[in-house]
């Protein structure tokens, strides 16, 4: 049975949290003389710490309680302060599976912590029979899964999540940046199932808002309760958190535009499978594909002569290219330069 107190470093359940001026005035109006502000500007006060508004909305929109909802300083925020809460710096272990993220590989790092990492099979699903000899093992704390994956751009089987979820003891981290792209449920659904479950999602993808860094995590509101405690008191901007809500608010943007992605991909893969120069397309549910080449290293220094910058994934899967879908402007001129070689 899952027990959070033991999966918490001891420190972190004793220390006492950071108490702002905020915490102790929840207020909207005042006389504000509390915080050492500036009294004069338009930006001079401090952002909402607990981004209520913001909380509220998604909560709305997920239908779970707001309670169940953290914001971070982007995604990479909510992956450390994961390796925080519950990873012993030189002590504990985490794990994943390669191909995949590599903010992990370096959050672990920065934190002092083994990531075991467990190669996915050849159409990159984890391979649970690879994964159980470490499920009982003590020292292991923390199993981040990202699906649809980066850079491989598939949904991890659901079935093997699920074994995953209901065997391992620890967390499990769930990074679903790019499910907006894909047509899986979510696994906020089974949030109240899982108490050992975290869904990261992001505003950086299908919202269009990667220079704000607004990441949401939903959880159970035990381990809300302590990323509050250990995040900086004010990790998220009055301006972004006014971004986020403002992208939250203007749905038919949002649905056009990724309308507009989710078929440029689906005209991507058409036109890059009649390209001799294109040994592989990966099947993608994500806003970008990963496509094998003879030589990826020519392949990208020879895009980036022609002004397109893709992603050379080379060392991570073998003469890959990630390829981002852009505009439809965009899209052609990469499809337009890549017939130019080995055609």
């Amino acid at each position: 049975m899952f027990n959070l107190k033991k999966i918490v470093r001891p420190n972190i359940r004793s220390m006492k949290p950071y108490s702002s001026a905020r915490d102790e005035f929840k207020g909207d109006s005042g006389t504000f003389l509390d915080a050492n502000e500036n009294p004069f500007g338009t930006l001079n006060r401090y952002p909402d710490p607990y981004q209520v508004k913001l909380k509220e909305k998604l909560a709305e929109l997920q239908k779970v309680s707001s309670e169940n909802v953290f914001i971070g300083n982007g995604s990479d925020e909510i992956i450390d302060l994961a390796f925080r809460i519950f990873c012993q710096p030189g002590k504990d272990q985490a794990l994943t599976f390669s191909p995949t993220y590599g903010m992990y590989d370096v959050s672990a790092a920065i934190n002092d912590v083994e990531l075991i990492q467990i190669p996915l099979t050849n159409d990159f699903q984890i391979n649970f029979e690879a994964l159980k000899p470490y499920l009982n093992e003590q020292s292991l704390k923390l199993i981040f899964i990202c699906s649809p994956n980066n850079p491989t751009g598939n949904v991890i089987d659901p079935t093997v999540i699920q074994s995953v979820l209901e065997t391992f003891k620890g967390i499990v981290l769930i990074d679903e940046a790019y499910i907006d792209f894909s047509l899986s449920d979510s696994w906020v659904k089974t949030m109240n199932t899982y108490p050992n479950l975290i869904v990261s999602q992001t505003f950086s993808k299908a919202r269009g808002l990667a220079a704000a860094r607004i990441g949401v995590a939903y959880t159970n509101s035990e381990i809300v309760q302590l990323f509050n405690k250990v995040k900086p008191p004010y990790n998220v901007s009055t301006l972004n958190q006014k971004a986020a809500l403002d992208a939250l608010e203007d749905r038919a943007y949002f649905d056009i535009n990724k309308q507009i992605i989710l078929k440029q991909r689906e005209l991507m893969n058409a036109e890059l499978v009649t390209l001799s120069c294109v040994k592989k397309i990966h099947p993608s549910e994500a806003n970008f594909l990963l496509i094998e080449v003879d030589n990826a290293d020519e392949l990208y220094v020879a895009l980036v002569e022609k002004e397109i910058i893709t992603r050379n994934r080379n060392t991570v899967v073998k003469n890959c290219l990630r390829l981002t879908i852009g505009t439809p402007e965009e899209n052609r001129k990469l499809i337009e330069s890549l017939k130019g070689f080995g055609n």
